[in-house]
């Protein structure tokens, strides 16, 4: 039933609130959804529902079930509801992070499950050391099969609830070749042997038990008479079954989230579960705060006609009583430099006129473009953080791969030859490490040369006597090829043969593909420079830059994902570009479902933004050393016209995307188009010849468009066999002329198709 909203005066906790706010307070009974859209007070709303039902004794404090996904978020929560109602909320034991509940349930029944009250909780590292003994035991190349991918499989296992016996024959072929079971259930018995569980244990321990062991469910049932979960959305299979279970008896749960919002199916969250409240809850009351006090009109206007593209969605419209503000800007640049020129200029516009750093964010799809944004502010001394992440030349693999380069342009090294002399893995362990050390000490050389010396004498095993043999005469080798490779192709070749790429793509994770492109993002940086002693040098300079500027204002940067509920004044999203984002490889794997998922991803970034969202794509990246074309995103095509301004740095006046789009009109509709391609994408249209891949089923689709149908007016001073001059590219002949597209013989750069207002005669 609902409540009736009590007699005035009202409590301070439900006076400031709106409508939809008040309502989501008062429902006390049955089954209630929250669909709480992008700043739109959720905070507010569920901590005063929750001090409602403390302030009017509809339960005890110990009789509230209330989790959420971080310790923050519940650290949070408590003092709100604090300076609500007092030391009441001290009552609260169940009030707390899912793992952190549970964990305290399954405390009181760890001997169900074959465990001891005292059980430990380990840790990554000492869940992939258990791993490691039992891949050895079963005699399985853990070079080839690595411990961090059973870990991530098993993990993945447990967030869908699903024990050993619920692993078949396909899902443990997932790992060597179907023994990936088998050793799901080796590792669970020796966590058992020891009294340890893993952080997934901690939720499927007490699913299994919620299951199996009818009183326990009950006494959790009839405890309970109020359950509430912030973001929902998140929720994992796991998680999902455990609430379930447990407000089966009273249905007195209040989810709060926004499907919308969903954007972490990579660590197991399923959307489906939010959808899917009124199916598992009949009678269920569904409430929208669609009211936003974060974002201008024209920026929810826009976020809302992004997602509307979406199928999969419970549906809602957010709005504003702000004032309209400025349009959001859809900025086309030539190139990712550009595209970091552009932001600083932007940002240094906006500090002139009175802002501050720290009002601005920008937000990249993947971790590695970053790099051309740190190298720029350094460049030009404006401060910034990396939030969520490491600076780029921070980060473990971009450190690595330097200790390789160190040590070939400078063998007397010694930090860069300690840190990759067993990385990867090589068979030389501590005592081998030490060995080489002190014959160095003693006779006053650097490590390589100890290490070569070591290598002619047998004080070393066999093994790790060839092994470092090897790895000296590879770096020998690769100092004989610095005097005629190119440095990034140099770099390419050392990561390749030195094992480190193939490391990474054993490792089968998520954040080992991200660091297979910060890898290929480092490469691409050392073109910049004319050799390798000048790239070493820039490092050298960024590592030393922020020294001695803590607590002064900053630009932050940071992933979509990084940023899910933060806000900016002015949010930058860069490389809208489609194969960026979204992201080629979602779509590859995940087909029309991770192309919703990019789009609520979208939807979150735009959503960052307070006064001024500006979105830019490059019409080129550069990628081993080659130029490719880029075509703008999908999402920057399902943009409303009335609340975009669109503009751009490339030559030809108004954006040729903007033209496009505000014609309707279709210069790719006779291309062929694969399943889950949003409406709207073709109509951004791509300088140069665009080429685009399909996530249809992992069927790549080759999409080239004739830039005839949609080229300016081709220039009349240029003729074939003319010398011109293009300022990426040098000088070069024109060898033919389509449009105003010309193909040029660059003399250091081979054949070009390029645009002819980027070139002037020589």
């Amino acid at each position: 039933m609902t409540h009736p909203a009590p007699a005035s005066p009202e409590p301070g906790y439900i006076a400031g609130l709106n409508e939809p706010q008040r309502d989501a307070v008062l429902t006390t009974e049955g089954p209630v959804l929250v669909l709480a859209g992008a700043g739109t007070g959720k905070t507010a709303a569920l901590t005063a529902r929750l001090a409602h039902l403390i302030a009017t004794r509809r339960a005890w404090p110990s009789e509230i079930l209330a989790v959420t996904f971080t310790n923050k978020a519940a650290r949070e929560m408590r003092e709100r509801v604090h300076r609500i109602v007092g030391d009441a909320v001290e009552g609260m034991p169940w009030l707390g992070t899912f793992h952190s509940v549970a964990a305290k349930m399954l405390r009181r029944h760890a001997e169900l499950v074959g465990l001891q009250s005292n059980f430990t909780i380990l840790d990554t590292d000492d869940q992939l050391r258990l791993l490691k003994q039992l891949i050895l035991a079963a005699d399985i190349d853990e070079k080839r099969w690595p411990a961090r991918q059973l870990a991530g499989l098993i993990d993945r296992w447990k967030n869908r609830g699903w024990v050993p016996a619920d692993i078949d024959a396909a899902e443990s072929e997932a790992y060597a070749n179907g023994r990936g079971g088998e050793l799901y259930d080796a590792y669970q018995q020796r966590l058992k042997a020891v009294n340890a569980c893993d952080f997934g244990d901690l939720l499927l321990h007490m699913l299994t038990i919620l299951k199996t062991q009818r009183d326990v469910l009950e006494t959790y049932q009839q405890r309970f008479r109020y359950i509430m979960v912030d973001e929902y959305q998140d929720t994992n299979s796991s998680q999902y079954l455990w609430l379930r279970l447990l407000a089966q008896e009273r249905k007195n749960i209040c989810c709060v989230g926004d499907d919308d919002q969903s954007i972490y199916s990579w660590r197991g969250a399923e959307v489906a579960n939010i959808l899917r409240f009124e199916h598992d809850f009949p009678g269920a009351k569904v409430i929208r705060l669609e009211q936003n006090y974060r974002s201008t009109p024209h920026i929810l206007a826009a976020a809302s006609q992004v997602i509307a593209n979406n199928g999969q969605r419970l549906g809602k419209t957010l709005w504003t009583a702000l004032e309209s503000g400025e349009k959001i800007t859809v900025i086309g640049v030539w190139d990712g430099p550009e595209e970091a020129r552009r932001v600083a200029d932007e940002i240094e516009s906006h500090r002139r006129q009175g802002g501050r750093y720290d009002d601005c964010a920008i937000l990249v799809r993947a971790q590695h473009q970053t790099r051309e944004f740190e190298d720029r502010f350094i460049a030009i001394g404006l401060p910034y953080r990396i939030v969520g992440g490491f600076r780029f030349y921070e980060r473990a693999e971009i450190r690595d791969a330097l200790a390789y380069l160190r040590v070939v342009h400078q063998p007397a090294d010694d930090l860069a030859f300690e840190r990759i002399v067993n990385t990867p893995k090589r068979g030389l362990g501590d005592k081998a490490v030490a060995k080489i050390h002190t014959l160095a000490r003693a006779e006053g050389v650097p490590l390589t040369l100890a290490a070569a010396r070591l290598c002619d004498t047998d004080e070393l095993a066999g093994a790790a006597r060839k092994s470092l043999g090897r790895l000296i005469g590879d770096i020998a080798r690769w100092r004989d090829l610095s005097n005629s490779l190119a440095h990034p192709e140099l770099c390419r070749q050392i990561l390749d043969e030195s094992g480190y790429t193939a490391m990474l793509q054993a490792d089968r994770s998520a954040e080992s593909a991200g660091r297979l492109e910060n890898l290929t993002e480092l490469a691409r940086a050392m073109e910049e420079y004319d050799t390798l002693g000048d790239f070493l040098e820039h490092v050298s300079l960024v590592m030393d830059n922020d020294a001695n500027d803590a607590g002064q204002p900053k630009v932050t940067i940071m992933t979509v994902h990084a940023a899910k509920g933060l806000e900016f004044d002015t949010v930058f999203l860069v490389g809208w570009e489609e194969g960026l984002f979204p992201s080629q490889r979602a779509l590859d794997e995940g087909g029309t479902k991770s192309l919703e998922e990019e789009r609520r991803l979208a939807y979150v970034a735009i959503t960052r933004a307070r006064r001024r969202c500006v979105i830019i794509h490059a019409a080129n990246r550069r990628i081993y050393g080659q130029w490719t074309s880029s075509i703008p995103s999908r999402f920057v095509g399902e943009l409303p016209e009335e609340h975009v301004e669109a503009e751009t740095t490339m030559s030809g006046g108004e954006s040729l995307w903007r033209a496009q789009w505000s014609e309707r009109t279709d210069p790719f509709a006779h291309i062929e188009r694969g399943t889950g391609r949003g409406p709207g994408w073709q109509r951004a249209a791509a300088l140069g010849e665009p080429t685009a891949r399909s996530g249809n089923g992992g069927r790549i689709v080759e999409v080239k468009a004739s830039a005839a149908s949609y080229a300016a007016k081709p220039r009349s001073d240029i003729e074939i066999g003319q010398r011109v001059f293009h300022t990426k590219f040098g000088y070069g002949i024109v060898e033919g002329i389509e449009g105003n597209k010309l193909a040029i013989a660059f003399e250091h750069s081979g054949t070009k198709h390029v645009l002819d207002s980027f070139v002037t005669p020589a």
